[in-house]
This record gives structure tokens, C-alpha cells and sequence, in this order.
């Protein structure tokens, strides 16, 4: 499977040559003039799919590539999907484009390539096998992958794509995250967790799913202790660690973060070896939950290095 990122190496060696693909347009597929013939019937794994009704989506040919994707290009990203009808992975990958399309609010346009019905283009570009995906941006080929991605992965690629194109968009919702948050709130912990467990298999670096995996822990840790006896228990015993640690973790999920690092980043001070570390990992699991860009996290990491070194 394709792992797609944004690089110009393969366009670098010339491996595209849109060249030949420029000159004059025809008449009736220049900006603004009408339309000749029907719509395209051979959108590759579209069925009777058409423009999204906002012009996010459009079906291709050698007459109208200039139009529709080199010029189209120097306004907003053009994201070229080469399919066709019949073929598998393209038939399940192409509905998923589409949806992404309609749901950018114009933010990228869809150009649908059926490389049966336009074999140059596809030549052009150099597709060797569907489906294939390229970005264009300014007229010219920035990135391109092959093969399904999970929609988590085309997600981040697409918006990596945006801002190569000086498009600023809001990150889509994910819904598998309102699933795992909602798990999380009804205290179905097992629930929760499997879920963020699985936004993290598709996306290791997610930062809200990280969050969330973290809560589960948290949330486990303190189930049954009364949080009042715990922070009793932990003010009568400084240096018993796992009293400190189940203070933190209330004092977290009561809105004190900032107290719970300050007590963690003592007790890291007062403990060595073996204590130590689980202190200090204690302490980054926390950090997680607030995000790297909170400032209280930061300037924690701060007490925290200072504490270690």
C-alpha cells in the first residue's frame, strides 16, 4: 500500500511531460463557453456519478484536460483520479474521492481520468497500473500515489495537498473520533479504547486519538477511588508513588492540571531510579491529554527537564 506525502522527486526526473497536453483549447471547452454533447458516462468507478452539482467533480478527456486541470489548477488544487468502471480498487476507491470532493466546499476539484476512454492521458502521466491519484497544483504535478489508502491517510495527504496550494481549510470531522469520545463519556472504557486503538492503527500520529487513549487511562486508573481520601492519602505521603500518581490523575479530571504536573515534576526531583521513570512517564501521559501546544504543558516539559538533567 502507497503511503502518500508530498514530494516532487519522481516529477524532478521528468517522469511527467504536460507539454504536449497545452495549446489552444477547443472553443467549447474554454472557460465560460457552453458545454457540447451529453455528460460523460465513463466516470471510472462513478456509475452515474456527476459534477457534485458545485463543479467539485469532473470527468476529463483530451479536449478538456487544459481546462479543467491545467488551468483549473492555477486557482485551486486539482487532485487527477485515474480509474475505470469494472476494475475493483478503483470502483471502491473512486466513491471515496467523491465524497471528499463534495464535502471541501470547493476547496479542490475532483478530475476523473477513464483511462480506457482517454489511454494518452494516462500515457501522459505515466499510470501503469488503478488507480492512480496525482495532485496539480499551478499548472503542474506536485505528488501522486498508487493503490487504496485508508480515507484517514487520503485525508492528510489531501490537506497536505491544500497547503502546498496556499489553501487554508478546517480539518473535516472524523466520525470514527465523535464514536470513540462518545464511548468515552458513557464510560464504556473497552469501547473507547478499541476505537481510538484503531484511529491510531490508520494514523499513528493522530494527537486527538493519543488524547483520548490517554484519558482511557486515566479514567481506568481512578475508577473506584474517592477522590478525596486519595488527595488526603498523597498529602500525608509525599514520597509514596503511587499515591502521588493517583492524586495527579484526579487532580487532571478535576480541571488542576497545572497542580498535577507541578506535583509529578516534584516527586520526579525526589525519586530515582526505577521510581523515577515511572514518574516521569506518568507525567508525559498527562502532557498528551493537554496537547504539546498548551501552554502549561510547556512550560511543565521545562520544570520537568530541569527536574531530570
Amino acid at each position: 500500500m502507497s503511503d502518500p506525502r508530498i514530494t516532487s522527486s519522481i516529477f524532478t526526473r521528468g517522469a511527467v511531460d504536460l507539454s504536449t497536453l497545452r495549446g489552444p483549447a477547443p472553443a467549447s471547452t474554454r472557460p465560460g463557453a457552453p458545454p457540447q454533447g451529453g455528460p460523460s458516462t465513463g466516470a471510472p468507478g462513478a456509475g452515474a456519478g456527476g459534477d457534485g452539482g458545485d463543479g467539485a467533480i469532473v470527468d476529463v478527456t483530451e479536449a478538456t484536460i487544459q481546462s479543467e486541470v491545467l488551468e483549473r489548477s492555477m486557482a485551486m488544487p486539482v487532485v487527477v483520479f485515474f480509474g475505470a468502471a469494472g476494475f475493483p480498487e478503483s470502483d471502491e476507491f473512486a466513491p471515496v474521492l467523491e465524497r471528499l470532493a463534495a464535502e471541501s466546499g470547493g476547496a479542490w476539484v475532483l478530475a476523473r481520468v477513464d483511462v480506457q476512454q482517454s489511454p494518452r492521458i494516462a500515457q501522459m502521466f505515466r499510470v501503469q497500473g488503478i488507480p492512480m491519484v496525482y495532485a496539480v497544483v499551478g499548472g503542474q504535478p506536485i505528488d501522486a500515489f498508487s493503490g487504496v489508502v485508508p480515507e484517514a491517510q487520503l485525508r492528510q495527504w489531501l490537506q497536505a495537498v491544500l497547503k502546498a496550494g496556499g489553501v487554508t481549510v478546517a480539518e473535516p470531522e472524523d466520525p470514527r473520533l465523535d464514536e470513540a469520545d462518545d464511548a468515552l463519556m458513557s464510560g464504556d472504557l473497552d469501547a473507547a479504547e478499541r476505537a481510538y486503538r484503531k484511529i491510531l492503527a490508520d494514523s499513528p500520529a493522530d494527537a486527538a486519538a493519543e488524547a483520548g487513549l490517554a484519558q482511557v487511562g486515566v479514567a481506568r486508573r481512578v475508577a473506584g477511588a474517592d477522590p478525596a481520601t486519595a488527595l488526603a492519602a498523597a498529602e500525608s505521603a509525599p514520597d509514596d508513588v503511587a499515591a502521588q500518581l493517583l492524586a495527579a490523575d484526579i487532580e487532571v479530571l478535576s480541571g488542576l492540571a497545572e497542580q498535577a504536573y507541578a506535583r509529578l515534576v516534584g516527586l520526579v526531583r525526589r525519586t530515582a531510579g526505577e521510581d523515577r521513570e515511572t514518574v516521569r512517564q506518568h507525567l508525559v501521559s498527562l502532557f498528551t491529554i493537554a496537547g504539546p501546544d498548551d501552554p502549561a504543558v510547556a512550560s511543565a516539559r521545562r520544570a520537568l527537564a530541569s527536574a531530570l538533567f
